[in-house]
């Protein structure tokens, strides 16, 4: 089950899902020229081997009050400076996690797990 981020509001509160903002971390980071690509980690590849589809595959989302951390695993495309596209990430996904949701400019951990040669 999904974990939930909750602003409470005047008229009530809002409840942003943490697959929510793992789809807009993994759009925006697949846009981010020099990415190849989200990879997986131990347990997502064991977690579909049963069946079971990840949308947030290379994603972690955590929410520390109205704080959100995210984790996230890239492959970067041979021939580019890892540390760039790296940040070049890391400031593509706060962008969009903060405008979308409005909640701030999240903590963003980039993990670069290799590196994918063109075929």
């Amino acid at each position: 089950m999904a974990e939930y981020i909750t602003c409470n509001e005047e008229n009530g509160s809002i409840n942003i899902s943490e697959d929510v903002i793992a789809v807009i971390v993994a759009a925006a980071a697949v846009e981010v020229e020099g990415v190849s690509g989200l990879a997986h980690t131990a347990g997502q590849e064991l977690y579909e081997l049963f069946g079971k589809k990840s949308i947030s595959k290379g994603i972690k989302v955590q929410f520390d009050e109205r704080k959100i951390i995210i984790d996230t695993i890239i492959l970067v495309r041979a021939g580019f400076a890892i540390t760039n596209v790296a940040k070049k990430v890391q400031d593509a996904v706060a962008n969009a996690v903060e405008s979308m949701t409005g909640l701030g400019i999240p903590t963003v951990n980039v993990h670069v797990s290799g590196v994918a040669f063109d075929k």
